[in-house]
Order: structure tokens, then sequence, then C-alpha cells
């Protein structure tokens, strides 16, 4: 471990233990993960409570989702998703809110107004942030995934890493590496995954839910985003999408959309993919990924989002076409920009 780990590991041992103090000075806890849940966001949430209710038995606490959808098709086989609550449902006032997996607060939905309710706040993510809120913050951009750093959580508070716990926090860590195939499969996660299956978390059940339980209705949907991929930039770009027509005539969900943009992203010779769907209230969100050293959250910022250097998204007003041609100018430009030793990026 060279300099700058050990400094940044002793900030986040003196954040977790302010963290410890919040938690225990209050009795009523809430919990909400960022709007449009993936694995990681639910599993960092619900492995949350788990450490919370294990180490403070005798604390109130509620976990929050922060849309009113249901939680995600594919991870309901979650140890505790079932107790999940519509933030919108939740009139209390908690003596502490615990936000995970984002950046800003926006980015809770319904669940900001609890938030903008509660008496203190905690803040665990990987996101970059401009300006980390919360009363305590770990965001760590370099963290493989937020179930990384609730991982460590729990080892600082020498909690008991239980079979159901192992399980949620496994589930975060896989899907956000895109099962250990995206850039951020660091040793870091590697070394938490490692333990999280020496604790009892199985990898099988994971894979069989999250990624060998398709609905037929999704994958017609995934034949038809398929059959409209096109490149541009010389084969540099490549994109799709789905449309609210596309979801009623296959029966597909829209939270079954999430991973269609590895779909778009496996094309050979691409550098940056993406891929658009309509929303159900009109707009149209877009997910964007890299394979190499692109940084697509340039991209994602100006049309309104954010996220990683290899992996970002954003929602924007119009159709698919209006953001096609808002997007991909931009993504021309990154592939065509030089790069930082002055070659144009290959």
């Amino acid at each position: 471990m060279n300099t700058n780990d050990e400094l940044l590991f002793s900030r986040q041992s003196d954040a977790f233990g302010r963290m410890a103090q919040l938690i225990e000075s209050s009795g009523t806890i809430a919990i909400c993960a960022h709007t449009d849940p993936d694995g990681d966001a639910l599993g960092s949430a619900l492995a949350l409570e788990q450490i919370i209710e294990s180490r403070w038995p005798d604390k109130e606490v509620v976990n929050l989702l922060a849309d009113d959808a249901d939680v995600p098709r594919l991870y309901r086989f979650l140890p505790g998703a079932d107790g999940l609550m519509r933030a919108s449902e939740y009139d209390g006032s908690p003596d502490l809110m615990c936000c995970l997996d984002l950046p800003t607060a926006c980015r809770m939905n319904h669940g900001a107004d609890v938030l903008a309710r509660s008496g203190h706040s905690l803040v665990i993510d990987h996101h970059p942030a401009d300006a980390p809120f919360g009363d305590v913050s770990v965001s760590r951009p370099d963290a493989a995934a937020t179930g990384v750093i609730v991982a460590e959580l729990a080892l600082a508070l020498e909690i008991d890493i239980t079979p159901e716990l192992a399980l949620n926090l496994l589930c975060a860590i896989v899907t956000d590496t895109g099962r250990f195939q995206y850039q951020n499969a660091d040793s870091e996660a590697f070394e938490i995954a490692s333990m999280l299956v020496d604790a009892g978390a199985s990898p099988s059940l994971i894979s069989l839910n999250v990624y060998q339980s398709f609905r037929l209705a999704y994958l017609h949907l995934e034949s038809v985003v398929m059959g409209r991929i096109l490149t541009f930039a010389e084969g540099r770009i490549s994109y799709s999408y789905a449309t609210l027509a596309d979801l009623e005539r296959t029966g597909a969900l829209p939270d079954e959309c999430d991973g269609l943009i590895d779909v778009v992203r496996s094309v050979e010779g691409s550098e940056v993919a993406l891929f658009l769907k309509e929303t159900v209230d009109g707009k149209v969100r877009g997910n964007l990924r890299a394979k190499g050293d692109l940084d697509v959250s340039s991209v994602a910022k100006s049309l309104g989002g954010g996220g990683h250097r290899a992996a970002a998204g954003f929602t924007a007003e119009g159709d698919i076409d209006d953001v096609l041609s808002a997007a991909l100018p931009k993504l021309q430009q990154l592939v065509a920009a030089p790069a930082a030793d002055g070659r144009v990026a290959e």
C-alpha cells in the first residue's frame, strides 16, 4: 500500500468512526439509495440495514425505495428486499438519513423529501461529486462499487458477516463490475469478493437470478435492440435504442432495459457505446459505456447527467432522434480528441 492509499484508508477509517457515532446517537434511521436502483444500490442499502440491526438491534430502521416502482424483478431474491418501503409512503422524520450510491441528494427522488426532514445524514458513495453532502461522507470514486465501501464498514465495525449480508454485498460488487469484466474490477474488489464468498455468499445464485433468468419478453426486446445497433465514427461508437412501443409490443418491463447497454457495448471495434430508452414520463434515459480510457462521464455531464469515466448516464428532454442528435456529435468529439500524450486516441 502506497502513501496515498494509506492516507485514503486512514480518512475512511476516521469517517467510519464518525458514522458509528451518528448511528449510536440516533433512535430512528432511514436508508435510501438512488432512483432506478441497480444491484449496487439495492445490495448496499440492504447490507447497511443488516449491519445497523446487527450492531445496534435497538434502533428503528426503515429502508426506502426512492421511486414508487417495485423492486426490480432481478433483485427480489436479495435478503430483505421484500421489506423495502416506498419513500413517498413514509411520513417519518428520522434522526438519521443514510444516503447510498449517489453523489447528490436529487438522485433520491422522493427520498430527498425524507432527507429534508431528517436530523442528520451520512453518505456512502463511489461516484465523482463536485460537492459531497451529508454530515459525514465517504465518497470514493476509486472504489469499484459502493458495496465495497459498505463491506469495509462492516469489517471496521467487526460485524459478523452472515451469508445473507455477504450475498447482498457480493451482488453489489458483481453487478457494478459487470461480473468483474469492467475496468473498475481492481484488487480491492476481488479481495472483498473473496471474503464474502468465504462468508457464505453464492456467486452462482447471483448469476442465476441476475444473468440467467430473463423473461422471454425481455429476450424479444433484446433482439429488437440488437437488430437496431448501428456504428458511427468508423465503428468506434455503437448505439441503439428502445421505445415505449417496443416494450408494449414485446411485453418487456422498463426495469429490464438496464442490461441492454452491455449488448451495445459488445460490438467489436467500438470504444464507446450508447443506449437510449424512452421513459413513461416522456423523457429519454441514456446509458454510456467506454471500453478503454475514454471519459464518457464528461459527455453525460454535458447532457445533464454524470457517473464514472467508463460508465455514466443521463436523462434528457425530447425524443430518441433529438437525443441522438445531441449525443452523437459529443461522442464523436470524445473519440477524436487527442490522448494525454498528444496522440489521437486509438
